[in-house]
C-alpha cells in the first residue's frame, strides 16, 4: 500500500493591515453588513451624515441621533452616537425633548418621508413653525418602503403603489415648501447621488441653529421602482444624473415633483432666527424677571 506525502506551505505572503475606513469610528462597524436592499440609497446618506461629522470634528459625545419607524429608521442603530429608535411618527418630539433637556447637544432626526410627514406629519409643521433647535435628514423615496409599497404623503400623482395599483390621484407633499411655509429657517435638498453636495450641505447644516431640514430623494427598487417599472438602483441614479436641477433661492413653491420629471435641488432657505428656546427665555425673563432661570447649557442634570 503506497502512502502519498503532503507537503505543508510556508512560504504564504506576509499580511497586509487593511487601513480603517475614515468614517468607521462614526458607524457601529460590527453591525455591518446593514439591512438595506441593494441599490436603496439610505446607506449613501448614512455615509455623507458620518463624513460630515468626520470634518466638523464635534465631539461624538455631544451628539445623539433620533429615528422613526421605517427603513430610513433603522439609521440610528448604525450611528455610532447615543441614538434613539421610537415609535412611528414620534422622531421629532422625541427629539424635541432631548434637545431642551439637554440644550448643548447636536441633535438630529433621521427618518424617512412616511415616518416624519405621513404619521409625524402634525409634529413636523409644529416644530418648524416652533423653530425647534433639530436638524432633520428626511430620506423620500416616495413610498412606504418597509411595510410593503403603500401610498405616501410624497408619492408622486399617477405613480404606482401597492395601496394605488391604477396609479396615485392624491396630491403629495411639497416638503421644501411645507417646511419653509412653517418657519423653517434652513431648507434645502438633494438626490443621494450628490454626495458631496449632499455632504456640504449637512456639515452647514450642523453649524446652524434652528429647524434645518435636508430633503435627500433617494430610491427605493425593491417596491417603488418595481411597481413603476422604473428598473434597479442604478436605473434611479443615472435618472437623477440627468435629470436633477440644481437652484439654489428657488421660490419653494415650484418645488413639487411629478412622476419621472426633473427633481429641483439646491439650497432654497437659509435664514438667522431665534429658536424656540431663546424666545423662550426672551419671553419669560421679560415677564418674570430674576425669578425666571434659563434652562443651563447642560441642562437640568449635573454631568461629571
Amino acid at each position: 500500500m503506497s502512502t502519498t506525502t503532503v507537503e505543508t506551505r510556508t512560504d504564504f505572503p506576509p499580511q497586509v493591515a487593511i487601513p480603517e475606513h475614515p468614517t468607521a469610528p462614526y458607524l457601529r462597524m460590527e453591525r455591518i453588513p446593514h439591512v438595506w436592499c441593494p441599490g436603496c440609497g439610505i446607506g449613501t446618506v448614512v455615509k455623507c451624515f458620518a463624513t460630515a461629522l468626520e470634518r466638523t470634528g464635534i465631539d461624538l459625545d455631544k451628539a445623539s441621533v433620533v429615528s422613526g419607524i421605517g427603513c430610513s429608521g433603522r439609521a440610528a442603530g448604525y450611528l455610532k452616537l447615543d441614538g434613539f429608535h421610537t415609535t412611528h411618527g414620534r422622531a421629532i418630539p422625541f427629539a424635541t425633548g432631548l434637545k431642551l433637556g439637554r440644550p448643548e447637544l447636536l441633535v438630529t432626526v433621521f427618518s424617512g418621508d412616511g415616518d416624519l410627514a405621513g404619521i409625524g406629519g402634525n409634529h413636523f409643521i409644529h416644530a418648524a413653525r416652533r423653530n425647534m433647535d433639530l436638524l432633520v435628514i428626511l430620506i423620500n423615496n416616495f413610498i412606504y418602503g418597509m411595510t410593503g409599497g403603500q401610498n405616501a404623503p410624497t408619492t408622486p400623482l399617477t405613480a404606482k403603489s401597492s395601496t394605488m395599483p391604477f396609479g396615485n390621484f392624491e396630491p403629495p407633499f411639497n416638503l421644501p415648501h411645507l417646511a419653509a411655509s412653517c418657519g423653517a429657517p434652513y431648507v434645502a435638498r438633494w438626490t443621494c447621488l450628490h454626495i458631496r453636495r449632499l455632504t456640504w450641505t449637512i456639515e452647514e447644516a450642523i453649524a446652524r441653529k434652528g429647524f434645518r431640514l435636508i430633503e435627500v430623494i433617494a430610491p427605493c427598487p425593491t417596491l417603488y421602482a418595481r411597481l413603476n417599472k422604473l428598473g434597479t438602483g442604478l436605473d434611479g441614479l443615472r435618472f437623477y444624473h440627468d435629470n436633477a436641477e440644481i437652484r439654489h433661492g428657488a421660490d419653494t413653491s415650484t418645488l413639487d415633483i411629478d412622476f419621472q420629471e426633473s427633481i429641483v435641488c439646491g439650497k432654497f432657505v437659509d435664514e438667522e432666527k431665534p429658536t424656540f428656546s431663546e424666545l423662550m427665555d426672551r419671553h419669560y425673563g421679560s415677564v418674570l424677571g430674576e425669578r425666571y432661570r434659563p434652562m443651563g447649557p447642560e441642562g437640568g442634570w449635573q454631568h461629571a
